[in-house]
């Protein structure tokens, strides 16, 4: 899962909501310098992203793209299902994107000098081009594409996977509602396996 979907599966706790943010900018047992709470959220992105990567439906999803992007199509997948739960937000939150990205913006930019750089980085990044509440939008993704194609180099070409976004936009929607169900209620008991843990 992309940003966005890992924030919002943190619960609206703020130190889980921050390990979940800098996961990926955490390498091997480097974790050990963050609060227990921190490490919690750094441990429920990894089981997260697990779940998603073994899961049948996303496999389904990530065979539309194979043949086009190779071992890219993950990377797309993740993109396009920020971009569904973004587009349908209304249906898991009450809190409208706009205002829940502002709050996000306005918590990470505080503590941003706290985090690994890369982190920070993202962090300006996101604020810059609203990317939270861009998601909902075409033209967002586009831009996030083309940024992440511009780190391949061009190799990925997933700067023309706004193409199969259209294309089959409506078997992708269908497959990330019904995964995302899933995803909820694994990431629900798992989050209070890792609270039980460390209690």
């Amino acid at each position: 899962m992309n940003f966005l979907a890992h924030l919002y599966l943190s619960q609206n706790n703020p130190n889980i909501m921050i390990g979940n943010f800098i996961a990926d900018h955490i390498r091997g047992n480097n974790y050990e310098g963050f609060s227990k709470e921190i490490q919690q959220g750094i441990f429920l992105h990894r089981e997260i992203d697990t779940f998603t990567d073994t899961h049948p439906i996303v496999r389904k999803s990530k065979r539309r793209l194979h043949e086009r992007y190779r071992h890219y199509d993950g990377v797309i997948i993740d993109i396009f299902y920020d971009y569904f739960l973004a587009k349908n937000w209304a249906n898991y939150s009450a809190i409208p994107l706009d205002v829940y990205a502002n709050s996000v913006y306005v918590f990470f930019d505080k503590i941003s000098a706290s985090l690994p750089l890369k982190s920070q980085n993202f962090i300006k990044y996101m604020i810059e081009y609203n990317i939270l509440y861009n998601y909902q939008f075409k033209d967002g993704i586009q831009k996030v594409l083309n940024g992440m194609n511009q780190r391949t180099k061009g190799k990925s070409q997933m700067n023309l996977a706004i193409e199969d976004l259209s294309l089959f936009e409506k078997e992708l929607e269908e497959d990330f509602t019904i995964f995302f169900k899933d995803l909820l209620e694994f990431t629900t008991i798992k989050l209070k396996d890792l609270t039980n843990l460390s209690s």
